[in-house]
Formats: structure tokens, sequence, C-alpha cells
């Protein structure tokens, strides 16, 4: 693998997020102008603080893996994980969504869950790459598995599509 392998956020889910958070805005400024009460612009301008974070938090967010480490990229920060240093590579299943562990030592740790467009290749990839000791019999099942999940996906095109309707009928 000459060049590492980049893996993102669905953009399936980070579309209508960064959308929602620009119609937000749009909102925002509507309330505004018509003079609309006080509390209302406050509530969606807090409303605005974390739902502008996971928007930026979801688009900068990248997992490199090449042929000696993975790193995760946030927004920030970054954490890298050698291979060879991987004690345990664990999976947990929960409903539809996946978390993969890997632990390197006693407080070196990355959690990745199945939010990244790609993640069957990117299971198949840790398995090829973390020692074959370190991978426990639940990571090797999983492999196996379909994972797919479209929850969040729905979600957040379901807010994108409240939040038009909100628009709307606020020129009403």
């Amino acid at each position: 693998m000459a060049e590492p392998r980049v893996f993102v956020i669905r953009r399936g889910f980070v579309v209508p997020l960064v959308l929602l958070v620009l119609l937000t805005l749009v909102l925002l400024g509507v309330l505004v102008v018509q003079s609309q009460p006080l509390a209302k612009i406050i509530i969606l301008a807090l409303l605005l603080v974390p739902l502008g974070g996971l928007s930026v938090e979801s688009a900068r967010r990248r997992l490199l893996v090449d042929e000696d480490s993975v790193t995760a990229l946030r927004l920030l920060r970054s954490r890298r994980i050698a291979f060879a240093d991987v004690t345990s590579l664990e999976a947990v299943r929960v409903r539809s969504r996946v978390f993969l562990t890997l632990v390197a030592g006693d407080d070196e740790f990355l959690i990745i869950s199945n939010s990244y467009a790609g993640f069957d290749d990117l299971l198949t990839l840790l398995l090829a790459r973390v020692p074959a000791e370190a991978v426990t019999p639940e990571a090797r099942t999983l492999a196996g598995s379909k994972i797919g999940r479209s929850s969040d996906i729905f979600t957040a095109w379901f807010a994108l599509a409240a939040m038009i309707y909100i628009l709307m009928a606020q020129f009403r």
C-alpha cells in the first residue's frame, strides 16, 4: 500500500447536516429581521452552537490508514496508533451502531464508529494490519457480517426537511 487510505464520515450525513446549519442561520436572520421574540432568537442561536460544531467536526474528521499505523484526524487534534503497538482490536455492536476500539498499551486507544464511508473496507484493512493475536473474536465475526447504517442519514435529512418547513412557515 503506497499511499495511505483515507476514510471520511459518510457524505450522506455531512451534506444535510451542513445544509441544516446554513438554513438555521437563515432562519436566525429572518427572526431578527422580523423582530421575533428575543427568547426565540436566543434558543435558535444556542442550538446553532452544537449543531455547527457537529457539522464542522463531521466534515473535517478523517482516518488515514497506511502500512504502519492508523491516524485519526479531528478538528484541532490527531491521534496515531502504530499497528505493531496494538494489543487489542475489539468490536461492539449496539443495534445498527458498530464501534471498533484499537488499544495500544494501557492508555493509548482509538474508537472508530461505522459512521465512516467504506467501513467494511476499513475493518478489512485493520484486520489485515493488526497483529492476529490482538483481534478479538467479536471483531472477526463482525468482519463477516453486513454492516449497514442509515438511521443517522435519515435523521439528518428529516431535520433538514423540518427546518425547511419551519422556514417556509416563518414567511406565512
